[in-house]
């Protein structure tokens, strides 16, 4: 393994970045009056996935970071507050290039998925509300296995094996676990999807497979009447450590899901979009490039 420098890694997001762009003709961020601006989409875009792999509190630090020592790379780099515009306009272009990358990399041509749900706290549980841009859209809710109660969303999403999420949804916290997980699942056809115990339910596993034919794969209780083989629910018990690694590197590695910082429903959703995004971008510089962007290194093989 030999060192990276940071210029290298922002280089080929940018690389990425703007090929993705290209590639996929994405349109532009609603046009302002005026001239065109001389700080590109797609720096934005890297500068937003790149964020998550420079660990700095708040945005503030982050681009202070970059004006100080990357400005040879972004000579018209924004002040926060214009950066942050842009980078909330940009939303639905961050979502474009996680499809493209997750239909270039075949990763929907899987038949084995994992499903689990993780809930997002957005405010604190007993802070006023009423003029939160968050009131009418997040919701109040419990999560058993943390016992906790929380105020804000839950996160569902369809991961592949090896963690690497391709569907994923926000609902309110008070959604049932199994109507949160009909918002995913229809985005796939007759595959295995392995979740817990909260998804059992023989009728409601019937009518996914009937209207989808994807099968629902859970633990049972043990007070149920029919129980899986021995086999089975050893597989299901590995699998499940599985759906707990994608949360727990998804929560521990850059910016912590719980602790976005965002004051609107759009700047939240923009910061999930851009943090699910940069955890695929992690997958393909491993991937192809034999980079680990939590130790700025590279592997031999994977020199670029």
């Amino acid at each position: 393994m030999t060192s990276i420098s940071i210029s290298d890694v922002l280089t080929i997001i940018f690389v990425l970045v703007d090929d993705g762009c290209e590639m996929r003709a994405m349109p532009q961020a609603k046009s302002q009056r005026g001239r065109k601006p001389k700080f590109t989409d797609s720096e934005v875009l890297t500068l937003m996935l790149a964020q998550d792999f420079i660990p700095f509190a708040s945005e503030t630090q982050f681009l202070a970071y970059i004006r100080a020592n990357q400005l040879d790379l972004f000579p018209h780099l924004l002040d926060q507050s214009q950066f942050n515009r842009r980078a909330r306009s940009l939303r639905m272009s961050v979502e474009e290039i996680r499809r493209f990358w997750i239909t270039q990399k075949g990763l929907l041509k899987h038949t084995n998925y994992l499903l689990d749900i993780k809930p997002i706290p957005v405010m604190g549980y007993k802070r006023h509300k009423q003029h939160s841009d968050f009131l009418g859209s997040a919701a109040y809710g419990y999560c058993a296995s943390r016992k906790m109660k929380y105020f804000g969303y839950k996160l569902v999403t369809i991961s592949t094996l090896k963690g690497i999420p391709i569907v994923y949804d926000l609902v309110p916290a008070n959604v049932d676990e199994r109507l949160a997980a009909e918002t995913v699942t229809g985005h796939l056809t007759y595959c295995d999807i392995f979740a817990d115990k909260g998804f059992i339910g023989f009728e409601w596993q019937t009518e996914l497979f009937d209207q989808t034919g994807n099968l629902i794969w859970t633990p049972m209780r043990s007070n149920q009447v029919s129980q899986n083989s021995k086999g089975l629910d050893r597989w299901l018990s590995s699998v499940r450590e599985r759906i707990e690694g994608v949360f727990h590197e998804l929560q521990n590695t850059g910016r912590n899901l719980e602790r976005l910082l965002a004051k609107t429903v759009h700047g939240f959703c923009t910061r999930i979009a851009t943090k699910l995004t940069s955890h695929l971008l992690r997958f393909i510089l491993h991937h192809d490039y034999g980079m680990d962007v939590q130790t700025f290194s590279v592997s031999v093989s994977g020199a670029f």
